[in-house]
């Protein structure tokens, strides 16, 4: 939201985004901005200032923030859709490809990269959203943002999404807050906090496409799936001796 405090939120997105490289299930991978197109500019503008500071390397080196991605693989799959979605319309604001560690050549390196699917302007919450970098899980340090008019808009793309694992809020408003906690498609929700993956003892739960089976893992739910439930049924005779009764169901009223 365009009341959120600017300094923590864009340090928190950054650090949910790339930190570990974006190789977490739950890492920050798409960011809607809210509010007028000139106020998403200045967002998109801050985020790559934060961004562009981070410090690509070994993660056994002093002072590194984003390591290296798993595989050659991985990171040339991240290419190919960071080229793809250029080539569908979005803007990169910060191209982290051919990033280059010294004393470290030939390493699986991708640096931070941005991609704006609204550079200038605002997403038609009533279309759907088919930018590869969008519609695709990349699992690197790439995010991508877009800019819609209002909360409705931004509370409409985040259920029109066919996955719901988590998704957060950030906003200095209790309303808005409240509203986007009721009424977004999601498992796992966050307000003012990025990656809104719960205490073992609360339901890690997804939703939509984002869950598998009937209980989900931690908490109650979790409890349940490890259970394994008994029903006993007991008749003591006491003081009846031989007397076992009859073999007929008993009715009310009727000895």
């Amino acid at each position: 939201m365009d009341d959120a405090d600017r300094e923590s939120t864009v340090r928190a997105i950054v650090g949910a985004a790339f930190g570990a490289a974006g190789q977490r299930c739950m890492a920050l991978s798409v960011v809607v901005l809210v509010g007028d197109a000139a106020a998403g500019k200045e967002w998109v503008d801050d985020l790559k200032a934060g961004a562009s500071g981070l410090k690509v390397g070994c993660g056994f080196d002093e002072g590194v923030d984003v390591g290296p991605l798993i595989s050659p693989e991985a990171v040339a799959r991240a290419e190919e859709i960071i080229a793809r979605s250029i080539d569908e319309g979005a803007e990169c604001v910060l191209d982290g490809r051919g990033a280059e560690v010294a004393g470290h050549g030939g390493g699986n390196w991708l640096g931070p990269t941005i991609l704006d699917l609204t550079p200038g302007g605002h997403y038609d919450p009533k279309e759907e959203i088919t930018n590869s970098a969008y519609t695709e899980e990349i699992f690197a340090p790439v995010l991508t943002v877009l800019t819609v008019p209002t909360l409705d808009d931004a509370i409409r793309v985040t259920n029109a999404n066919p996955y719901g694992n988590g998704a957060a809020v950030f906003t200095s408003d209790g309303a808005s807050a409240r509203r986007f906690q009721y009424e977004c498609e999601a498992g796992q929700v966050g307000i003012n906090v990025p990656v809104p993956v719960p205490l073992p003892f609360f339901s890690f739960t997804g939703n939509k496409a984002s869950i598998r089976g009937d209980v989900n893992f931690y908490g109650k739910s979790g409890v349940h799936f490890f259970t394994q439930l008994k029903t006993v049924t007991s008749n003591w005779q006491w003081g009846r001796g031989k007397d076992l009764g009859g073999v007929t169901m008993p009715l009310p009223g009727k000895k």
